[in-house]
């Protein structure tokens, strides 16, 4: 059955119009054909809305009696058996009349979702429960009704109902909200315009959450990369530098000019460890942004420009906040800088704010670009764009100086295109500039300056010049388009786990945090709770050594929803990685809903399981042990009779019944309390070697003589069990035996070992048990066939089973040949066979 849905109408106080607002969307449901009833709105005398439920279906509510007054509630089992397709719940938060079925409104709501019925309600913003500090602060009063966040975030839709605080005062001076007696009384407390219009805004910002939570998740799924400008998202490039206080002000007064704005921090780090900034400063710029409402963020990469772009596309940013270039003008030649390079590729989606600061043009070493290649092949590439031409021409010059212009100019082309496929563009650099100057002196006439005499040689050193940049720049876009395709690979691969995990149901939370800690090389991860936004955190769950306690403490950390955050320690993580890791998250939340409702429908499983057997349990109170008490009580008020004089031959008769009626009460609570130790798995056996010669014949001390032939050979190794228990286990499956074996065939108890085990075999030649009836007479409160109410509860072969398997063994049943059942009994055996004892007879006749 699909589970229905949930429409919640969402206000910032009382009278706002969220019911009236409910009743109308009923009475256009009705109009469209829609089966829809009212469960529970309650119209608090209030005309208009009174007016609103005419005309529309209302389900009868249930009575409840509390402290002497009588009370009405939501009637769940006749909305219930009503099922229409929409039911109208005022009042989500409320509390219910104890003895209801649900303590909270909210629960009832859930059983009739579950049940696919659509529900529509209402919520003040003042009821959710993260809230609650926040509305006390602002109102002076504690909100005693909630209703959990997640409860109303699930919601299929969200309708804000919105009213300006000078209107709902008026509604209030009218009449139209309370009772004339206690208008004065609200206006001057609680309808305050200073509250309505703090409570205002927090159920506007409150719902702008969720419709920012909806449009990142309709963007995830739908694959958008493309920036919506929803709202303003401002980005802060940090360098490190002090400059880096005066962008985040900056950046604070760029969101305060729009609404909802939101200001987010973020320093890049290359992965070398090279010109990282001073982390005492990093500290302090982190600490101003926090302070004024923002969010800092470090992350890893090499491209700085690429890595500020990824990450201000992976938050849906709008604007891009950064320094003016502290370079020199000089250093210009290496690249146009880092500003320069996110104006031109941030396409039209992303605003490039380029803020002066004191710090501009006071100098600042480049960043490279291709730390990508990797440090062996930058050495080796540096090695040979400096070395290399100079070993060349040495080599030209002593061992073939008749080589010839054209060759020499080749092989200096040769020497660079080897640097530039080694170390990129600025050793191949190097090596042009190098080459061309020791060509130029060495070997292009005249030689030994400087000069040129022929034109052609300036166009062909402009040739080898050219091919050597253009050799770098490829080798330079093939190594970053290499990166990159590798990358997307690993990070399909990943996402493919993580579909495979959902489709195949896998719950471990600590093997979807170690594959975390596994794919970005960490050295622990953590998922870390909490119940409101100033509830300490707590953690979830865990792997590897010295989780997080907190999120400031990670060094990176995914936000999963408001009260849930996945904390990585470690490293840091590059912009890219963090989309990957954002996945992981929301499986991660996924895997600990899924983890929690497991144990809560275990918990019910076992609440179940213990209710059946408290009921079977009754009712065998109710009968098998009345049975034998209203024997003993009418023999004992026969002897106590002055009416009746007895002979000695009735009051042993008598005497007798009590007795047999007290073995059959002392049998019945044994197997009773038996069965209650196996439920709770308080049963301990105290396992010791034991000759089962010995235990058995014990054991048939409650059967008739004659009823039971032993065939137990005194050759048998001793067995490691528990003589009490084994004692009982024998005892119920010889009793159960001798109750269905005719009288004139005895039941036979022979022994026989194989292998490690010892195999006790209890054979009857009764009625006989069909095979699919087998397992099921080791039920408890189960009888076979027509067995009559007071031959026992049931419960003897099923507590013979239990004792078995806790000493290690097993009980099972089978066909006796030639007709009847043969209960088998196996025993782990002790180290070692005892001797045999010839004085003692191999079978004996009980």
């Amino acid at each position: 059955m699909a589970r229905g849905r949930l429409r919640i109408y969402l206000g910032a106080a009382p009278g706002v119009g969220k019911t009236y607002a409910m009743l109308s969307e009923a009475h256009r449901r009705i109009e469209r054909g829609t089966d829809c009833v009212v469960a529970f709105v309650e119209h608090h005398d209030r005309p208009r809305t009174e007016v609103m439920l005419h005309g529309l279906e209302e389900i009868p509510r249930r009575e409840l009696e509390y402290r002497g007054a009588v009370f009405t509630e939501m009637d769940v089992d006749a909305v219930l058996a009503r099922r229409p397709q929409v039911a109208l719940v005022d009042e989500l938060p409320h509390t219910n009349i104890p003895g209801s079925r649900n303590a909270k409104r909210w629960q009832d709501v859930q059983e009739l979702l579950a049940a696919g019925i659509d529900v529509v309600s209402t919520v003040n913003i003042q009821h959710l429960e993260s809230l609650g500090d926040v509305v006390e602060s602002i109102t002076g009063v504690r909100q005693q009704e909630t209703v959990p966040d997640e409860v109303v975030r699930r919601a299929d839709q969200i309708e804000l109902v919105d009213m300006s605080p000078q209107a709902l005062r008026r509604r209030m001076a009218h009449g139209n909200i309370y009772q004339p007696d206690k208008v004065d009384a609200a206006l001057s407390n609680y309808f305050r315009p200073g509250n309505l219009t703090a409570l205002r805004e927090l159920a506007l910002l409150w719902v702008a959450d969720r419709v920012d939570e909806y449009l990142n998740a309709y963007r995830s799924e739908h694959r958008v990369s493309k920036i919506w400008g929803s709202r303003e998202r401002i980005v802060v490039g940090l360098t490190g530098g002090p400059e880096g206080r005066t962008l985040i002000r900056r950046a604070a007064r760029l969101a305060e000019k729009g609404a909802g704005g939101e200001v987010l921090a973020v320093y890049v780090a290359r992965s070398d460890g090279l010109n990282s900034a001073s982390p005492k400063e990093l500290a302090v710029q982190r600490t101003l942004v926090e302070d004024l409402g923002g969010t800092y963020h470090h992350v890893v990469g090499d491209d700085v420009p690429a890595a500020l772009l990824d990450f201000a596309r992976g938050v849906n940013a709008t604007q891009i906040v950064l320094g003016v270039s502290r370079r020199s003008s000089w250093q210009y030649v290496f690249g146009p800088g880092v500003g320069a390079t996110v104006a031109r590729d941030s396409g039209p989606d992303l605003d490039v704010h380029l803020i002066t600061h004191d710090e501009a043009g006071k100098g600042r070493l480049p960043l490279g670009r291709s730390a990508r290649l990797g440090r062996s092949r930058l050495i080796w590439g540096r090695l040979t764009g400096v070395l290399g031409p100079v070993l060349l021409t040495w080599l030209l010059t002593s061992a073939a100086p008749e080589v010839g212009l054209a060759n020499d100019m080749l092989l200096y082309l040769a020497l660079t295109v080897a640097a530039a496929l080694l170390g990129g563009l600025l050793p191949a650099l190097t090596s042009a500039v190098v080459g061309s100057l020791l060509l130029n002196w060495f070997f292009t006439p005249p030689v030994h300056t400087l000069t040129i005499a022929d034109p052609k040689n300036i166009v062909a050193i402009a040739i080898f010049v050219g091919v050597a940049v253009s050799v770098a720049s490829v080798v330079d876009l093939a190594a970053r388009r290499t990166q990159q395709a590798t990358r997307l690979r690993a990070e399909s691969e990943i996402l493919s786990f993580l579909a495979g995990s959902v489709l195949r149901g896998e719950t471990s939370l600590e093997a979807l945090l170690e594959r975390v800690r596994e794919t970005f090389g960490m050295e622990s991860v953590a998922l870390l709770e909490r119940a409101d936004d100033v509830a300490p955190w707590t953690c979830a769950g865990s792997v590897g050594p010295r989780p997080c306690q907190t999120p400031e403490r990670a060094d990176v950390d995914v936000p999963v929803g408001d009260h849930m955050t996945l904390a990585l320690s470690g490293r840091v993580l590059p912009a890219s990685d963090r989309r990957v890791l954002a996945a992981f998250a929301a499986q991660a939340a996924v895997v600990l809903d899924r983890q929690r409702l497991q144990q809560e429908a275990d918990q019910a499983k076992e609440l179940a399981e213990g209710n059946r057997i408290r009921t079977a349990l009754l009712a065998a109170v109710s009968h098998d042990l009345r049975t034998p008490l209203a024997g003993i009580k009418a023999s004992v008020s026969s002897l106590r009779s002055d009416d009746v004089e007895w002979s000695e031959q009735d009051r042993a008769e008598l005497l007798e019944a009590i007795e047999a009626g007290a073995d059959r009460l002392d049998h019945l609570v044994g197997n009773l309390l038996d069965m209650s130790r196996l439920q709770t798995g308080t049963v301990t056996p105290i396992v010791r070697e034991a000759d089962l010669d010995e235990v058995v014949p014990m054991a048939l001390g409650g059967v008739p003589e004659d009823s039971v032939e032993l065939d137990i050979p005194e050759t048998l190794p001793m067995v490691n069990v528990d003589k009490g228990l084994l004692e009982r286990v024998v005892a119920n499956v010889v009793e159960n035996a001798v109750k269905y074996s005719p009288a004139d065939n005895p039941v036979l108890v022979k022994a026989s070992s194989m292998a490690d085990r010892v195999e006790v075999r209890v054979v009857d030649r009764g009625p006989g048990v069909p095979d699919e009836a087998k397992e099921r007479i080791f039920e408890p409160f189960q009888r076979y066939g027509d067995s009559p109410r007071g031959a026992g509860v049931g419960l003897g072969l099923a507590v013979a089973r239990g004792f078995a398997e806790a000493m290690g063994g097993t009980l099972t049943a089978e066909d006796t040949p030639g007709g009847g059942l043969t209960m088998v009994l196996t025993l782990p055996t002790a180290p070692g066979r005892r001797p045999g004892r010839p004085d003692r007879p191999a079978a004996v006749t009980s």
